[in-house]
C-alpha cells in the first residue's frame, strides 16, 4: 500500500486525534497557568497576613493540585476517555487510603487547626496532651514540648486538640495564689499586716490589680490566709519562691507560728 493510500485512509482519523490531543494539551496548559497564578496570589496573601509558613505552603499546594485535578478531568473527556470510571477508581482509592491513614489524617487535621487558630505559640509554657512544657515546635502532625527538666515530648496533634490546652504564657500578667496557715493563738491582724508589707516591698509585684490578703478558712489546725498578688508572667515563679521564703523567715522572726497537722490522743483509764 503506497503512502497516498495510507494518507487517504488514515489521514482524517490522525487529524482528528491530533486535534483532540492538541485541545487536551491546551486545556492542561491553560489550567496549569491558572493554577499557578491562583496559588501564587494565595501564598502572597497568606504571607502578608502572617500565616504560618507550613500551613500556607500546604494550602497553596492543595489549591494547586485541586485545580489541576479539575482540569485533567475535562482534558481526558476531550480525547474520548470515559471519566466516570476514572472518578470511581479515584474515589475508591481515596477511601482505601483514608481508612489506612485515618490516625495520621486526624493528626493532620488537628495540626491545621492548631496552626490556624493559634491556641499556643512556640515558646509558650502550656499543659497539653497530659504533659507540661515549653512549646518547641508545632508541625502538621505533632507538637513538641520541652519539659522543665529538659526532656523532649512529642505529642500527636489529635491528642493535643482532644483535651484542654492550658496556656500559662498567653497573658502578660499572672496571679500568685498562696495559702498561709497560722496557729489559732497567733496575732491574726499582725500576720495580715506582715503579708501586706512583704507584698509591698517586692517591686516585681504589680500595684494594679491590688494584692489581696484575707482570711480564707478556719481549718482543723490552722487559720488559713490567702495572699494573692499579681506579677508579670515572666516573674511568676521568682516572685512565688521569694515570697514563700520571706513569709517563713518573717513569721519566725515575729513569733507567728505556722502549724502542721497534728492529732491529740487522750487515754481514759477505766475504773
Amino acid at each position: 500500500m503506497d503512502v497516498n493510500a495510507l494518507i487517504e485512509q488514515y489521514g482524517p482519523q490522525a487529524l482528528d486525534i491530533g486535534i483532540q490531543l492538541g485541545g487536551a494539551l491546551a486545556i492542561v496548559l491553560i489550567g496549569y497557568w491558572v493554577a499557578k497564578i491562583i496559588s501564587g496570589l494565595l501564598e502572597k496573601t497568606m504571607t502578608k497576613r502572617g500565616v504560618d509558613p507550613s500551613l500556607s505552603g500546604f494550602i497553596t499546594k492543595l489549591v494547586f493540585f485541586t485545580i489541576m485535578a479539575l482540569v485533567i478531568i475535562p482534558a481526558l473527556a476531550h480525547i474520548g476517555i470515559q471519566t466516570t470510571s476514572v472518578l470511581a477508581a479515584l474515589g475508591a482509592a481515596g477511601l482505601a487510603v483514608g481508612l489506612a491513614l485515618q490516625g495520621s489524617l486526624a493528626n493532620f487535621a488537628a495540626g491545621v487547626l492548631l496552626i490556624a487558630f493559634r491556641p499556643c505559640r512556640v515558646g509558650d509554657w502550656v499543659e497539653a496532651g497530659g504533659c507540661a512544657g515549653s512549646v518547641q515546635s508545632i508541625s502538621l502532625f505533632s507538637t513538641i514540648l520541652l519539659t522543665g527538666d529538659n526532656k523532649k515530648v512529642i505529642i500527636p496533634n489529635s491528642k493535643v486538640m482532644s483535651d484542654a490546652i492550658t496556656n500559662y504564657s498567653a497573658q502578660p500578667n499572672r496571679r500568685v495564689d498562696l495559702v498561709v496557715g497560722i496557729s489559732y493563738d497567733a496575732d491574726l491582724k499582725k500576720a495580715k499586716q506582715i503579708l501586706l508589707e512583704l507584698v509591698a516591698a517586692d517591686e516585681r509585684i504589680l500595684k494594679d490589680p491590688a494584692p489581696v490578703v484575707q482570711v480564707a478558712e478556719l481549718a482543723d489546725s490552722s487559720v488559713n490566709l490567702i495572699c494573692r498578688p499579681w506579677a508579670a508572667t515572666s516573674n511568676y515563679w521568682p516572685v512565688r519562691w521569694d515570697l514563700v521564703e520571706n513569709i517563713k523567715l518573717r513569721f519566725d522572726a515575729e513569733g507567728i507560728g505556722i502549724p502542721y497537722p497534728q492529732m491529740d490522743v487522750h487515754f481514759h483509764k477505766e475504773a
